[in-house]
């Protein structure tokens, strides 16, 4: 720290003694009234004036911070005016540091300080003193509290709150534009000198800022900043203290300035004109490219709106504006022809959408550039002459008639000769074809209204020099009807008549339909197709009839039935007719006309039956019924429960035909003979149901030396005289191993229960089969041995 003059001045100041020393005066006075120090002072007149002072002499010192002394810096004394001097009195010092900071001479008063006060820790001290006699420990004056206030010096610098400061201004601001304003705080004591008074000033960031000193406010200093230029400032301020003057302390902070941007820019394309190329055949709404003005502004300053404002192809193309690109995307607006036209033009132009108005003097905020589009060639599929055809054509016609044409041409430039065809699966019958050169549609099968009223045909044109390129168009075929169905009975009529009916008398009505379809609606006529005794028609004109009687009475034991032919017509043409015969059944009826019994109750319920009779009837039907079930049923439980053929077990062969007798070996497998001794008890059969359970019988066995013969006979007669067995030859069981094998067991299993060596050199002998064995077993110890 810089010590200067007028510091110096200062402190030599403080440590001269003065007139007036820093003590306090003790006096007996009551309070709060004090007593009266008297002085001699002479007036002019020669009476002499008694001059009053008080007890206490002041109640405040004042205390040096950052003594810097290796003694203790002296604070001041105590002193009271009954102190004779004799060391009576003690003086006590108590209060804030009292005994630790502040120590006190108990008899002469003097007050130090124990070592450096810093003023900004604490700006003063409450302390209270008392004088007291030594010897009675009696106060000879009242505690009385005075202050210690600590003098500050200029030992600190002002700081910043914030190292780095950020702040931003419009950009083309005027001069004197506030910016952002920074304070300092300086700890030492403002109300005393200049220790804390700030002052600042700009050491980095001239001559764009300036920075006012008494109050920190940053400004512009310099007019039109384009932000396009620099966009970043860094300027460094200072807070100097004792006003600014030499030797003050100083502080400093960095303020990192952006400049903000406003629409000063307007839109520019980079090229007077933009080419552009699309195929032909891109459909309504591609994207065929983009036009971009550039903008030396950002955010919304640099929005920009895209529109065609001229050119002959306004009608054809549009323009969308990309907000996250800020491109103008051209699209297909409607279907392109190159052999129509070739090239488009057009003028479009971008413009900002948000304008400041204090910049209009830059100019208009927008440009226009020129768009040329071509159009390119490509090989388009052959076009109909129409969306979508309609035939109509009557079912009458003769196979082979064309009923319509359909008319392709090749777009492009150089014309391709065109096939044209049918889709076959819009005619899965195959009822029409097309000529491939001409289009024309014609009938390769008879035609019928009333089987299919509607065809609807997809025809496909290709061109022949390249076939992958076709169009389909809709065929619609319509038959027109002709009248060539005869009407019939609407529906099948169960008529019948009373035996007591009379002349006249209705007995049913009929109407008629007709699966023509004529313009103007159906019409029927109807009469007997000869003159009938019984029964006439009556037309009701109204495509009904009714079925009159002629005569009284019916019977229906001598005629049961009548069969009544009826002649139906239609309108139109031509006329188509046909024959329906009605049957009417002669019934026994009551007086209300209500069917009782008819001709066919008759015919099973002759006369004289009885109810009785019925019941029996019907209970001999029943029980041949339950015999038959119960036939059947047995039937069944004899039938072999395996029928598959693909069912496999020994033994179980199912034959379609008789076999061939004794040499016919393919019928059992001969691996079935077995040793007798092993024969075990009779299984059943499981192939059919059992009607009863037979107790097994154990046949003998044969003895070893059976004749393989004998044996076979023997059991062919057991099972030929078994009510049981089935006719299946494969069902026996031929239980017969033979005779011994003249090499005995080879098994070494037995080897140990024998007494001695066994030879196996025999078995060299046997041929290649037992090569192995003799290896292992001959001309070496047995076993036993080993």
């Amino acid at each position: 720290m810089t010590i200067y003059p007028f510091l110096l001045l200062f402190l030599l100041w403080v440590c001269l003694p003065h007139f007036c020393s820093p003590e306090i005066m003790f006096r007996r006075t009551p309070v709060p009234q004090q007593r009266i120090l008297s002085s001699r002072v002479p007036r002019s007149d020669g009476r002499i004036l008694h001059r009053q002072k008080r007890g206490w002499m002041w109640n405040q010192f004042f205390l040096l911070e950052e003594y810097t002394g290796s003694d203790y810096q002296y604070v001041g004394k105590l002193h009271s005016d009954q102190d004779k001097g004799d060391g009576s009195l003690k003086y006590i010092l108590s209060g804030d540091g009292a005994g630790t900071l502040f120590i006190i001479d108990e008899k002469t008063g003097d007050i130090h300080a124990t070592r450096r006060i810093d003023r900004e820790e604490k700006a003063f001290y409450t302390l209270r003193a008392q004088a007291i006699n030594r010897r009675t420990l009696r106060p000879v004056e009242p505690e009385s509290e005075f202050v210690i206030k600590i003098h500050d010096i200029n030992d600190n610098e002002p700081t910043f709150p914030e190292e780095i400061y950020t702040a931003s201004v419009p950009e083309m601001s005027v001069v004197g534009t506030s910016v952002v304003q920074v304070t300092a705080t300086d700890a030492d004591d403002p109300s005393y000198g200049n220790s804390a008074r700030v002052i600042y000033s700009i050491l980095q960031g001239q001559p764009y800022f300036s920075v006012e000193p008494e109050t920190g406010i940053i400004r512009t200093a310099l007019p039109n900043m384009n932000r396009e230029n620099r966009e970043q400032y860094q300027v460094v301020i200072q807070a100097k203290d004792m006003g600014g003057q030499m030797g003050g302390l100083s502080g400093t902070t960095t303020v990192n300035i952006t400049l903000t941007d406003v629409n000063d820019n307007p839109p520019r394309f980079p090229q007077n004109t933009i080419h552009l190329r699309v195929l032909e055949s891109s459909p309504v709404g591609t994207a065929i490219g983009s036009v971009k003005a550039t903008d030396a502004d950002t955010g919304k300053n640099a929005e920009v709106e895209y529109r065609i404002i001229d050119g002959d192809g306004t009608d054809m193309f549009d323009i969308v504006t990309e907000k996250d690109t800020q491109e103008g995307i051209i699209t297909v607006k409607k279907p392109l022809d190159f052999e129509s036209r070739r090239l488009y033009t057009l003028k479009v132009e971008a413009e900002n959408t948000h304008v400041d108005p204090r910049f209009y003097y830059l100019g208009p905020f927008k440009d226009t550039t020129i768009v040329k589009i071509s159009i390119e060639d490509v090989d388009e599929p052959p076009v109909f002459s129409r969306s979508s055809y309609l035939f109509e054509v009557h079912e009458d016609i003769e196979v082979g008639t064309i009923i319509g044409t359909v008319m392709a041409r090749d777009p492009d430039s150089i014309s391709s000769p065109i096939r044209f065809s049918l889709d076959r699966h819009t005619d899965l019958d195959r009822i029409f074809n097309i000529h491939s050169g001409n289009g024309s549609l014609y009938t390769s099968k008879p035609l019928d209204r009333e089987l299919s009223q509607w065809h609807n045909l997809t025809v496909i044109a290709a061109e022949i020099n390249n076939p992958k390129e076709t169009t389909r168009v809709a065929v619609f075929v319509r038959i027109l009807d002709v009248n060539d169905n005869a009407p019939q009975f609407a529906v099948f009529y169960d008529t019948f008549v009373c035996e007591n009916a009379r002349p006249g008398q209705l007995i049913q009505t009929i109407s008629a339909v007709d699966k023509d379809d004529p313009l103007g609606g159906q019409k029927f006529f109807f009469s007997l197709a000869a003159v009938n005794p019984n029964f006439t028609v009556q037309d009701n004109e109204d495509n009904t009839a009714r079925i009159l009687t002629r005569k009284n009475g019916f019977n229906r034991h001598e005629i049961s039935t009548y069969l009544l032919p009826v002649v139906i017509s239609d309108n139109d043409y031509p006329i188509q007719s046909s024959t329906g015969t009605l049957t009417i059944r002669v019934c026994a009826c009551d007086s209300q006309g209500n069917m009782q019994s008819c001709s066919a109750e008759a015919l099973l319920l002759p006369a004289g039956l009885s109810t009785g009779a019925l019941i029996a009837i019907l209970l001999c039907i029943i029980i041949l019924l339950v015999v038959l079930f119960a036939a059947l049923k047995r039937q069944r439980k004899k039938e072999p429960l395996i029928l598959s053929k693909e069912d496999i077990r020994d033994n179980i062969v199912s034959y379609n035909d008789e076999g061939g007798g004794e040499e016919d070996t393919q019928a059992f497998d001969i691996g079935t003979l077995r040793n007798p001794a092993a024969i075990e008890e009779k299984k059943l059969r499981r192939d059919i149901i059992p009607e009863t359970l037979f107790i097994p019988r154990r046949t003998p066995t044969a003895p070893d030396n059976t004749d393989v013969r004998d044996f076979i006979n023997e059991r062919l007669k057991e099972h030929d005289l078994d009510p049981t067995a089935p006719p299946y030859d494969s069902l026996a069981t031929y239980a017969y191993e033979g005779n011994d094998s003249i090499a005995e067991s080879l098994s070494s299993l037995e080897s140990g229960t024998t007494e001695g060596d066994q030879n196996y050199d025999y078995l060299r002998e046997w041929g290649p089969r037992f090569n192995k064995l003799a290896e292992m077993y001959g001309g070496g110890e047995s076993d036993k041995d080993s």
